[in-house]
């Protein structure tokens, strides 16, 4: 087989034999619409497509394939060069494992699946040129709920025809190092900067959000993710005018991508990229930006421990992923 692949054409279909599950078109996400209602979508894990579309020779922003627990089974028509990272999930190629967090090569012919999940929850398959679909608000991602983007805006279809974009130039085998590819443990510790409505929960209540091993619930989606573990305290008030009878309602506020809801006072929930921009809902904490990927790659069954810092700790934490991407990029020239 081949390293390297120097005769490209400008469509390469794809078919979906099997679609896998939620398997969805993502890119980096859609900016200036979440005020509109319009959430950000784009990849749970950022760092994962990145790295996948540079392990391709793809622009950062090319769209790529998300799929959760279970990979897609795919045939190709043409030659090309894929890469999957992400999850612990075998790359298959007419059923031969490849290596992880590398570019391989896909011959006509060639049908591409994947093994069972061992560690994380979402993978990222690249393919050089990029997943070619339409921009909608400036972005190829995949918002379902509101039926926008992708692949005519929904998960992925068995007989589904995907188009790959022009390729540039000569695509070598590359992979990623080691130190840079993510750790994927089943014990999380995540940051967070309390508030902006913590103060609704007494002394005691903030003490058990932060002591508590959670544990995340099947519910975890492209929404959000439910954890499980105690009940917390809430200060005693008279709910304002506007607001529902759930101690945790409030009146009407914008919702952070990373916000902690906590519905009833119980099982927390941590917004991600296609949660709705607003609602009623208290948030007690916002999870930083540098442990979004890490949420993204945390499986039902996992545990999560959430650590309170300020917003110094918050923004160091966003130069260190900053520094990473960095060396990521630097690693590809």
């Amino acid at each position: 087989m081949p390293t390297t692949n120097d005769c490209w054409r400008y469509s390469i279909p794809i078919k979906v034999i099997k679609p896998g599950l939620a398997t969805s078109v993502q890119d980096l996400g859609r900016r200036g619409y979440y005020h509109v209602g319009v959430p950000p979508s784009g990849a749970l894990d950022q760092f994962s497509l990145l790295a996948a579309n540079l392990l391709v020779g793809n622009s950062s922003d090319a769209a790529a394939l998300e799929c959760a627990y279970m990979g897609p089974e795919l045939h190709f028509t043409e030659s090309t060069v894929v890469a999957a990272t992400g999850a612990d999930i075998e790359l298959q190629i007419n059923g031969q494992a490849q290596p992880a967090w590398t570019s391989v090569v896909v011959a006509p012919g060639d049908v591409v699946t994947f093994g069972y999940l061992k560690r994380g929850a979402r993978m990222c398959l690249a393919v050089a040129g990029g997943i070619d679909v339409p921009e909608v608000l400036g972005s190829r991602s995949t918002y379902t709920l509101g039926a926008l983007g992708g692949h005519e805006g929904r998960v992925l279809q068995a007989g589904d025809e995907l188009a790959i974009g022009p390729v540039r130039g000569k695509v070598a085998t590359r992979t990623v190092p080691l130190a840079l590819r993510p750790d994927l443990p089943s014990e999380l510790e995540i940051r967070v900067v309390m508030g902006l409505y913590d103060h609704l929960l007494t002394d005691l209540g903030r003490q058990t959000f932060l002591a508590t091993s959670w544990t995340l619930t099947p519910v975890a989606d492209r929404v959000g993710f439910r954890y499980k573990g105690a009940q917390l305290d809430m200060v005693e008030r008279e709910q304002p005018f506007g607001a529902g009878s759930d101690p945790s309602n409030i009146v009407d506020a914008p919702y952070p991508i990373g916000s902690i809801q906590i519905p009833g006072a119980v099982e927390p929930i941590v917004l991600h990229r296609d949660a709705v921009s607003g609602g009623g809902y208290a948030m007690i904490a916002t999870v930083i930006s540098a442990d979004m990927d890490a949420i993204a790659q945390s499986a039902p069954g996992s545990t999560t421990r959430f650590v309170a810092v300020d917003l110094y700790a918050a923004l160091a934490a966003r130069a260190e992923r900053a520094e990473r991407i960095s060396r990521l990029r630097g690693h590809f020239g």
